[in-house]
């Protein structure tokens, strides 16, 4: 009976062993799980935030484009209608200066001085024309000869002073291509027809 006795006893310590093993066990399997799933959840938790990090790429570097200003030309560029190798020089008046005075009805031949200045000749068949103002009759005289550039020449042109008109006439003639442009410069002739009255010219002490 008492073998019997010590027996269950023993069995009784040995299930109470083993219980408690079972449960330090149990435990420490408790605390594993637990440690793994925290240190999981950091690493998830630190490898969405590198993720979400800015990226570190640079922002491509923008080349500024240079505009270049255009400067504009200021340089007339030459009438289609001119020739620059033509050119004449006025010298100046043979007969009938400015302010000559005249009567109606009277003729009179005009003279002036002038110079081939341009590049090239005059070629025969260039007029020599009235532009503007009173004509006086004037008609246009046509070269017949060339003028050499450089060259001196007299132009004149047979005048007849208007009737009916006091004061001052003006005449303005000019050269002109055989292709009719005009070109050089303008001459003129000034006269006085009637009583017009000149101021006195007063010196100051």
């Amino acid at each position: 009976m008492k073998s019997r006795t010590i027996l269950i006893s023993l069995i009784l310590v040995i299930g109470a062993f083993l219980f408690s093993c079972a449960n330090n066990q149990a435990d420490q399997t408790t605390a594993l799980d637990t440690d793994a799933i925290r240190t999981q959840a950091v690493e998830t938790y630190a490898s969405n935030l590198t993720q979400l990090a800015p990226s570190s790429t640079p922002f491509p570097t923008l080349t500024p484009v240079g505009i270049t200003a255009t400067a504009l030309s200021l340089t007339p560029e030459p009438s289609p209608t001119s020739n620059p190798c033509f050119n004449l020089l006025y010298i100046d008046d043979v007969t009938v200066p400015d302010g000559t005075r005249m009567k109606p009805g009277e003729k009179f031949t005009k003279t002036w001085l002038v110079q081939n200045i341009g590049g090239c000749a005059w070629r025969a068949g260039f007029t020599f024309q009235n532009v503007g103002g009173d004509s006086m009759r004037g008609t246009p005289i046509t070269l017949t000869e060339a003028i050499q550039t450089g060259a001196k020449r007299e132009l004149s042109v047979e005048l007849v002073v208007p009737s009916g008109i006091n004061g001052v006439i003006e005449s303005a003639w000019q050269m002109a291509d055989d292709t009719g442009v005009f070109f050089g410069d303008t001459l003129f002739v000034s006269i006085v027809v009637g009583d017009v009255t000149t101021p006195a010219v007063t010196s100051t002490p």
